[in-house]
């Protein structure tokens, strides 16, 4: 039987890689996006489908927005609109 090793121990790990953790932080706006695009899509209470219906995209074109290839910042609004929210962007000084 094989052992399953949890998610936390894996992430740890990798985490320890000062490479690794330095390619992962400078990914971390990206995650932040993805975070808040499908907490967004469950806030509206829609799955993929319905969210892909309101776009007039398909269902898989949902979720490689989800997983953060959004080609442009026309497709983030459109999505933004059929979970009922707006893009807001914004410049801040690094």
């Amino acid at each position: 039987m094989k052992q399953t090793i949890p998610f936390s121990k894996v992430r740890e790990k990798l985490m320890a890689d000062p490479e690794f953790r330095k390619e992962y932080d400078a990914l971390g706006d990206e995650f932040a996006l993805i975070s808040q695009a499908v907490a967004a899509r469950a806030r509206a209470g829609k799955t993929q489908a319905q969210v892909a219906e309101a776009m007039g995209i398909s269902q898989p074109a949902v979720a490689k927005i989800e997983a953060g290839k959004v080609k442009s910042l026309d497709t983030l609004k459109r999505y933004a609109s059929a979970v009922g929210c707006k893009v807001r962007l914004e410049l801040v000084s690094s």
